[in-house]
């Protein structure tokens, strides 16, 4: 019969794979604050931080994931509270903002284009979690979230910029909401970039390009991010018309 001692680095080992980690729930906990900061400022009427915070939820949340598989801290804890936190942060908080920013005058309609978009948000996360064994890992199933949140809080960002009010250009939010609820639950598909490997050594003509691109954000965040997420949001239906172009493969003559 082994010793009392002898048992004990499995009891401490069992222990460490049931705990929660730190480090990765430290971002994933910012990326919650972000997302309920954004409605806080919402509700008084401060609508440019609304829409950055928004943008510090997903830079938060691209954080978190990556610190876990960097560091082997990966639980189901953290993808549980991941999931959650994307809930409110690219959920709740951009259909919240747009609502009270351009929306809420429109009635109906205006409530409607913000629910949909915030039921997207949870069928897109849940299909997610579903599909994590299955998926093609290249691809994103729909509009991920964060960037139909980027999408919505860059609008907002623009339109803020350029001292427009919300309540006159109420339509185009309308429209650009709807989209981004849509689009979400639909089967377009999106690059992931999950290929992209943090520890292999790239050339440095990859590390000038990283550098000039974020001097091209700090000329105008606002206007650039916009762009970016309107590109990607429209390169999933550029992709599926771009499939449906493709000649059907035939079956070999028997």
């Amino acid at each position: 019969m082994p010793a009392p001692y002898d048992r004990k680095p499995l009891i401490d080992a069992t222990i460490r794979r049931r705990g929660i980690y730190i480090l990765p729930n430290l971002f994933t906990t910012a990326a919650l604050f972000a997302g309920f900061f954004a409605i806080v400022q919402a509700m008084n009427g401060n609508f440019e931080q609304s829409a950055v915070a928004i943008f510090v939820a997903m830079v938060m949340d691209g954080l978190d994931g990556r610190v876990a598989r960097l560091t082997h801290t990966q639980s189901a804890f953290g993808a549980e509270y991941d999931s959650l936190s994307d809930m409110v942060s690219f959920g709740v908080a951009p259909a919240l903002v747009v609502y009270v920013w351009a929306l809420k005058g429109m009635g109906k309609l205006g409530w409607i284009a913000a629910f949909v978009y915030c039921a997207g948000a949870a069928l897109r996360l849940a299909r997610f979690n579903t599909q994590l064994e299955v998926a093609d890992k290249r691809y994103f199933q729909g509009l991920p979230s964060p960037a139909a949140a980027a999408l919505l809080a860059g609008l907002v960002w623009v339109m803020h910029d350029y001292h427009i009010s919300g309540e006159s250009v109420r339509w185009l939010v309308w429209f650009a909401t709807l989209f981004a609820g849509l689009t979400m639950v639909s089967n377009l598909r999106y690059y992931s970039g999950k290929q992209i490997n943090l520890r292999r050594s790239v050339p440095f003509m990859m590390l000038l390009l990283l550098v000039f691109f974020f001097i091209l954000i700090s000329l105008d965040p606002p206007q650039v991010l916009f762009s970016i997420f309107v590109a990607y949001a429209l390169s999933g239906y550029v992709m599926f018309l771009w499939n449906l172009r493709k000649p059907a493969s035939r079956p070999p003559a028997g």
